[in-house]
């Protein structure tokens, strides 16, 4: 049972992992009129999680299976990514994600990496060391996927609400009607392999790439 009690902390909004100051793309997409409803942010929505799966759960179930290969996994992921703002984003996440665990879990390997990050041994992103730390935490592998999904869906909607796409009930009733999609997405990137990753949602990779470009910011991401 302690195991489920875990989960629910690293799950919670309240665990500080600094993702709520990035929007995945969303806020860009809202300034240059791609989403404008709650139609065209469920569009965002299922894009999201697809690209997710395909592209970040690779990395997390891989560094999961093989914590030791944490930097090598990195490194991969470091590569893949062409998006200078993705990339900075997933860089930032994960080095408070692993300080963060770091100050809330006695581990030895969490405060391992966490030192090598600060050192900057190894590329920080979020989704290899999220998997690592889920290991090393001696949870399971697909409740570790599940949770790395789940955040990306916590933090669109909650980006959503803020950028007034739509307000708090509406995003709660989208992620209940994401289910689906999550059980999906899970179902078919569970078993990806880091060099089967790919990216299904080009168009709005562009337009998350734009984000520099934006005239005003709320969002570092």
């Amino acid at each position: 049972m302690l195991l489920r009690w875990r989960i629910l902390q690293i799950a919670d909004s309240s665990f500080p992992t600094g993702g709520f100051a990035h929007s995945s793309g969303l806020e860009a997409a809202v300034q240059r009129g791609f989403v404008r409803d709650v139609a065209d942010l469920a569009d965002y929505i299922d894009a999201l999680l697809w690209s997710t799966g395909r592209v970040m759960l690779p990395f997390v179930g891989a560094a999961f299976d093989a914590p030791d290969a944490l930097r090598s996994v990195g490194a991969d992921l470091d590569a893949l990514l062409s998006n200078h703002v993705q990339k900075r984003a997933s860089l930032t996440q994960g080095r408070a994600f692993i300080a963060t665990c770091e100050r809330i879990f006695d581990h030895p390997r969490i405060a391992e990496w966490a030192e090598c990050v600060r050192k900057r041994e190894a590329p920080a992103h979020l989704a290899p060391l999220f998997g690592a730390t889920f290991a090393a935490l001696e949870l399971e592998r697909v409740e570790t996927l599940g949770v790395f999904l789940h955040y990306a869906l916590r933090g669109g909607l909650s980006a959503a609400v803020r950028l007034g796409v739509v307000g708090p009930h509406e995003a709660q009733r989208m992620h209940g009607a994401a289910i689906p999609t999550l059980d999906a997405v899970l179902s078919a990137c569970a078993a990806t392999a880091p060099d089967a990753a790919a990216n299904t949602a080009p168009i709005w990779d562009i337009v998350a790439a734009t984000h520099d470009e934006l005239y005003a910011r709320m969002f570092q991401s």
